[in-house]
């Protein structure tokens, strides 16, 4: 007979189900806030330009600095040719640039593309195993104007569907999160 009567406080539904999608929003909004960090390791570990576009910086810098000893006016072949080389070198430099921001914004992309695949199927994946059933059930009072959009799509009374529960879970953890960064 005690079963019967509705709960008075929290009851899970299946086990720890709510701890498992909560985890897993925690962990996917983790990941989420780290993305741009693992972009620029990738971004290290895939690219060896950066170490030339180092060299190139110091030699044009060297130049510089001979360019400035030389005076224009006694020995202008000289600094013209020097000047010449410079100006190769900086455009030289500027292409290497170009084309590792583009490498490196593709990196990024791909990165964010894995990412956002990989959770869109975890959350497929929690949707799909519990989608019949509630992920915990509340007192049908504590909902009572929303409990079929709370509860789908399981439609249990008083059941919190697993839609609704990764919104809230993933709006928490989002606050939360923003709270400590």
């Amino acid at each position: 007979r005690a079963r019967e009567r509705a709960p008075r406080g929290v009851k899970m539904a299946d086990g720890c189900a709510w701890i498992l999608v909560l985890g897993s929003v925690l962990l996917c909004n983790l990941v989420k806030a780290l993305l741009p960090t693992v972009s620029s390791l990738l971004s290290r570990i895939l690219q060896k330009d950066a170490e030339q576009e180092t060299q190139m910086r110091m030699e044009i810098q060297d130049m510089r600095q001979e360019l400035s000893a030389i005076s224009m006016m006694d020995e202008f072949a000289r600094y013209a040719r020097l000047e010449r080389r410079i100006n190769k070198m900086t455009d030289k430099l500027k292409t290497h640039v170009k084309s590792r921001t583009a490498q490196l914004a593709k990196i990024k992309w791909v990165v964010n593309i894995v990412f956002y695949i990989l959770q869109a199927a975890l959350m497929i994946s929690l949707i799909w195993k519990y989608y019949a059933d509630p992920v915990m059930v509340l007192p049908s009072k504590w909902i009572a104007p929303l409990e079929r959009l709370v509860a789908f799509p399981s439609g249990m009374v008083g059941g919190v569907g697993i839609t609704c529960w990764l919104v809230v879970c993933n709006k928490v953890v989002a606050i939360v999160l923003q709270a400590f960064g």
